[in-house]
C-alpha cells in the first residue's frame, strides 16, 4: 500500500504559475503509474495528466495540453505537476493518484487508480 500527500496549492492570478508535489510512502514510487486528477464543486472528478514509471510516457486532458507538466522523481518518491498560464477553469481541488494493475495506454478514468491522496486547492483569480 502506498499513502500520498499534496501539496503546493493555492491562490495565484490568472496567467501564473503553480507547481504540486505528491509525496508517497510505504512504497517506492517507481511500482506506480501515476496520474493527477481535480474536482471543481458540483463538477465530476476529471483526469488532468498521468505519466508511466519513468516518467518517459505521458498523457494530457485537452483543456491542459501545453500549458501543465507531469514529471516524477523516483529517487525522492515524488510526482509533480508544473502548471503554468493558469486560467480561473483550473480552480479546483488536485489529486494524485496511483495506478497499480492498468497496462497498455496510461488510464485517464479514475476507477482505474486504487490510491488517492487528501488533494490540494488550487484557485486561480480573474
Amino acid at each position: 500500500q502506498v499513502q500520498l500527500v499534496e501539496s503546493g496549492g493555492g491562490l495565484v492570478q490568472a496567467g501564473g504559475s503553480l507547481r504540486l508535489s505528491c509525496a508517497a510512502s510505504g512504497r517506492t514510487l517507481s511500482d506506480y503509474r501515476m496520474g493527477w486528477f481535480r474536482q471543481s464543486p458540483g463538477k465530476e472528478r476529471e483526469f488532468v495528466s498521468a505519466a508511466n514509471w519513468s516518467g518517459t510516457v505521458t498523457r494530457y486532458a485537452d483543456a491542459v495540453k501545453g500549458r501543465f507538466t507531469i514529471s516524477r522523481d523516483n529517487a525522492k518518491n515524488t510526482l509533480y505537476l508544473q502548471m503554468n498560464s493558469l486560467k480561473p477553469e483550473d480552480t479546483a481541488v488536485y489529486y494524485c493518484a496511483a495506478d497499480v494493475h492498468s497496462r497498455g495506454v496510461l488510464a485517464d478514468a479514475s476507477d482505474q487508480y486504487e490510491y488517492w491522496g487528501q488533494g490540494t486547492q488550487v484557485t486561480v483569480s480573474s
